[in-house]
């Protein structure tokens, strides 16, 4: 059961590869994914890194990750790889763009 602020198996699919190597020879890392949704619900709820679930492992870890990947730009190449899955699926059959224009105007008054 996929929770709330978590990544489904198909949105992990996507990003997966486009995460570094899970630690140097003789190092380990956490598990990418439980610091990706833990990254996720932090940024989603809005609460301190400190107050992080446990599910999530321990709240230094996602924190050193994510600020790791945001000074290197893993999070950069992910939204960059994202937009361009997007920019794809957003086309007609024929390779070109739709474009949808409403001329709505809406007018508040004080009266």
């Amino acid at each position: 059961m996929v929770r709330r602020h978590e990544l489904t198996n198909a949105q992990w699919d996507r990003i997966a590869p486009l995460l570094p190597e899970t630690g140097a020879p003789g190092g380990r890392w956490a598990d990418h994914r439980t610091v990706v949704n833990g990254v996720l619900y932090r940024t989603r709820t809005g609460i301190p890194w400190r107050d992080l679930p446990e599910r999530y492992g321990s709240w230094q870890t996602v924190y050193e990750r994510h600020r790791r990947w945001s000074a290197d730009g893993t999070w950069s190449k992910i939204l960059r790889a994202l937009q361009a899955g997007a920019d794809s699926t957003a086309r007609d059959a024929d390779g070109s763009w739709s474009v949808n224009v409403d001329s709505t105007t809406c007018r508040a008054h004080q009266h």
